[in-house]
């Protein structure tokens, strides 16, 4: 059953029109890919998912019972982020806060979810470290888990594994997976490494300013956008 209904956006910023005529849906169980040349809008069409960016034409529907309140989000980190002075235990908390209404305080249900996510991802025994004496591997996870304290149903990831190293990409892409497989979490994941889209997505959406495709990566993996994405993926840093 469809969770998100988008249909004939039309995306941009400061009345500068970056991708149009974008239609899909995502459905309960899925795994999305963004994928897409430098500037396509991948970035702009997950911020328009998430309520913080407007639309310049078209529709976001929200179906399924989905509410705001039920998808998380793990940006790409900045390297002032990097430096945050905040243990791990309170960066994780503060996923929370969209669940505490006006409380001044968190409730012991926040931290009961805090720490059942840091034991999701293995880093229970770090929570009283310092954020930013760990690795990027070990940061990326703690703001895995701040973004599940806020998520029930949905999370969207924007590039999770920019910056890692090999160990620690495969380690967030198993992670990843085990989210969609095993507790039926629907991911919506901008990814600038097509080998790893085709391998743990279940559905592609090309973007190239107008959609290239939408789809299953089967489908996709049969099509001239993927072909013509060439072999090894997109080298992509920046987007719009």
């Amino acid at each position: 059953m469809p969770q998100i209904i988008c249909r004939d956006l039309v995306l941009g910023y400061d009345k500068k029109i970056v991708s149009r005529n974008i239609s899909f849906e995502v459905n309960r169980g899925d795994y999305l890919c963004i994928v897409g040349d430098n500037g396509s809008g991948k970035s702009t069409l997950m911020k328009a998912l998430l309520g913080l960016l407007p639309t310049m034409g078209g529709s976001i529907e929200l179906s399924d019972g989905l509410s705001q309140s039920d998808i998380g989000y793990l940006p790409q980190q900045t390297e002032h982020q990097r430096d945050f002075p905040a243990s791990v235990e309170e960066v994780v908390l503060s996923g929370c806060i969209g669940h505490k209404g006006f409380l001044p305080i968190y409730r012991m249900s926040d931290k009961i979810r805090a720490h059942k996510n840091l034991r999701k991802l293995s880093i229970d025994g770090l929570q009283k470290r310092p954020y930013s004496e760990l690795s990027g591997g070990q940061q990326q996870r703690v703001l895995l888990a701040r973004a599940l304290c806020a998520a029930d149903r949905m999370i969207l990831m924007d590039e999770p594994v920019s910056g890692l190293d090999p160990a620690a990409t495969l380690e967030m892409y198993r992670i990843t997976e085990s989210l969609n497989r095993d507790d039926g979490m629907t991911v919506i994941m901008i990814s600038h490494d097509i080998d790893a889209a085709v391998r743990y997505a279940t559905h592609i959406l090309h973007l190239a300013h107008e959609p290239l495709f939408f789809g299953t990566k089967e489908d996709y993996i049969k099509s001239g956008a993927y072909r013509g994405a060439g072999e090894g993926g997109i080298n992509d840093e920046t987007d719009a």
